[in-house]
């Protein structure tokens, strides 16, 4: 008997070495998680959810409910959310991961070029993603740099958000010392070129800048050319005439509100621009308003210039040299004109509110004394607290709307089922106090708690 039961379990465990494992596999490798109790601010803008359940399996949202009606599956790893805002991960659509907070421009490009790849832009990455923000866009940094480190941390091996990437500045010629990250155009032929090598190399979106400096041919061929190969085109719109060009050629997305002092849009720009939106076609625009709207704060109380978030990831030698950069802000010659032009922030921000463009929250983070770990809430604090912008469409435009900007908004953006679980939530009702996305408690990027 006892060698007849020997000889059951060995044929059983020969049948067992032949029976398909998939769909074992697939269940057990998909750890199940629960976020339970928190007010869910679920992106499309509607009223929040209380008493929220999400549940989480893999990458993936799989449900989302209330207690009491959707059930936690047993053996999940339940995450108390209770007294929290749980939102979607937050998305910066103007970031540039290759400058960190350095005020000498011409130095930093003629110094820290070799280290882009495997110590700058990983680090400014890891600050995004430990500040709530799992999605960026980031417009210009050299071509290769800027792919390896999207491809590194899509692959797991680099912290930071999920990154969309331009690649270098596209413009009429490049300021001396930056060829590494912005190319030159000579001619239609040329700029058809440039853009077939950019979407043949892998980037993610086209960047224009100063493009009333070329002709109006070269811009039109730039944005045929992108919008054959599916890549959005996003512009400056620094000078009225840089947004006539990108108008009439049809850029999907514009930069900044302009470094003029002038104290509104031309009244031509904002017909031509009412003109776009009233056609059905989504007319996007990333206004980067809080790097100049608190200059005058930062300077005088720089207090956030110590915060020492900033730091993450930095060796400790660049960490002095930002710091010796910017130890008189008074004296940077980047702000010099910062305050003849903060009076024409709010007028410029509300014709374009007026004139129905779906804005974005971007925030040009990495320019002098504007770190990558704060600058997303600063963004926040200025639309709500000082423009008054509604609470709830500024987390739109930082997380539904930026997801439709990039076409991957049946994968990102929203907190709903089948999507990525890209999610963060706060301590205390964030529809109220906008500034408590400073101190974010929890971030999970697809699935992952990163936080």
């Amino acid at each position: 008997m006892k060698n007849y039961n020997l000889a059951l379990l060995s044929c059983c465990f020969v049948l067992l070495l032949f029976l398909p494992t998939t769909a074992y596999t697939q269940k057990t490798s998909k750890k199940i998680k629960a976020l339970v109790g928190g007010r869910l601010i679920d992106g499309f803008g509607g009223n929040p959810i209380s008493n929220s359940v999400i549940i989480i399996e893999g990458e993936r949202i799989k449900a989302v409910g209330q207690v009491g009606t959707l059930k936690v599956p047993a053996g999940a790893e339940v995450i108390s959310t209770e007294g929290m805002s749980i939102l979607p991960g937050l998305w910066d659509m103007h970031v540039h991961l290759m400058i960190n907070g350095h005020a000498d421009y011409a130095y930093w490009d003629k110094t820290y070029p070799p280290k882009f790849r495997d110590v700058i832009m990983p680090a400014s990455a890891k600050q995004l993603l430990h500040a709530g923000v799992t999605s960026a866009r980031d417009l210009g940094a050299p071509l290769k740099e800027s792919i390896y480190i999207r491809d590194k941390i899509n692959a797991g091996e680099l912290e930071g958000p999920t990154m969309y990437m331009s690649g270098p500045f596209l413009q009429h010629q490049p300021y001396p010392g930056t060829e590494q990250f912005r190319w030159g155009i000579n001619g239609v032929v040329d700029a058809r070129a440039k853009v077939k090598k950019l979407a043949k190399a892998g980037v993610d979106c086209i960047k224009l800048v100063d493009q009333d400096q070329m002709t109006i041919e070269e811009v039109k061929a730039i944005v045929d050319e992108a919008h054959k190969h599916q890549l959005p085109v996003v512009a400056h719109s620094h000078r009225p005439e840089e947004i006539r060009r990108g108008l009439l050629a049809g850029v999907d997305c514009f930069e900044h509100t302009g470094h003029a002092t002038a104290p509104e849009y031309p009244e031509d720009v904002m017909k031509m621009i009412k003109e776009r939106t009233a056609s059905g076609k989504k007319l996007f625009w990333t206004p980067t308003i809080e790097g100049l709207w608190n200059y005058e704060y930062n300077r005088d109380y720089g207090e956030h210039l110590d915060n020492t978030s900033w730091h993450m990831g930095l060796p400790d030698d660049i960490i002095a040299d930002i710091k010796k950069s910017i130890e008189y802000p008074n004296r940077l010659s980047y702000f010099q004109i910062t305050p003849y032009r903060k009076p024409t922030l709010a007028r410029k921000f509300q014709q374009l509110k007026d004139a129905g463009v779906v804005l974005l929250i971007g925030t040009d983070s990495g320019i002098p004394m504007k770190f990558h770990s704060q600058s997303t809430w600063h963004e926040f604090d200025v639309w709500v607290n000082e423009l008054e912008y509604d609470a709830m469409l500024a987390i739109k435009a930082a997380t539904y709307w930026p997801s439709v900007a990039m076409g991957v908004d049946k994968d990102f953006g929203t907190v709903s089922e089948g999507k990525y679980a890209d999610i963060i939530a706060v301590k205390g009702d964030v529809l109220r106090h906008i500034s408590l996305l400073q101190d974010v408690d929890l971030v999970i990027k697809k699935g992952k708690k990163i936080r």
